[in-house]
């Protein structure tokens, strides 16, 4: 029950989030667990964002939410593979990209808790 938000400050075409959605559905098998199965994913383009007091390159805010948790380990690979798959599709530096993870002891689904 992974959920991947991203907010950049730059247009992402479709064509880009899908190639981007594949990615990061591969990319969160990293966590045990965790599949494209039950990925969730948002994106949220041209948002107004800034990084050092600027916002004339490309930024990025992602948020990794998921139910349970995971080792540092993991964390540092998935990292790793959101800030390559970024890079090269969006071309925002890894210097200008942050990534934050959460992890719920509830998750809701169809009606219920797991």
């Amino acid at each position: 029950m992974p959920f991947i938000g991203t907010k950049v400050n730059i247009k992402i075409s479709k064509e880009q989030q899908d190639v981007i959605k594949t990615k990061l559905g591969e990319a969160i098998s990293l966590i045990p667990g965790k599949s494209e199965n039950w990925l969730m994913l948002s994106f949220e383009d041209e948002c107004s964002l800034y990084f050092k007091g600027e916002n004339e390159s490309p930024i990025a805010f992602v948020e990794v939410k998921l139910f349970g948790k995971a080792s540092s380990s993991t964390y540092n690979k998935l990292t790793a593979q959101i800030t390559d798959i970024l890079h090269q599709e969006l071309h925002i530096s890894p210097d200008h990209l942050y990534v934050k993870y959460e992890e719920a002891e509830y998750w809701g689904f169809n009606g219920n808790n797991f």
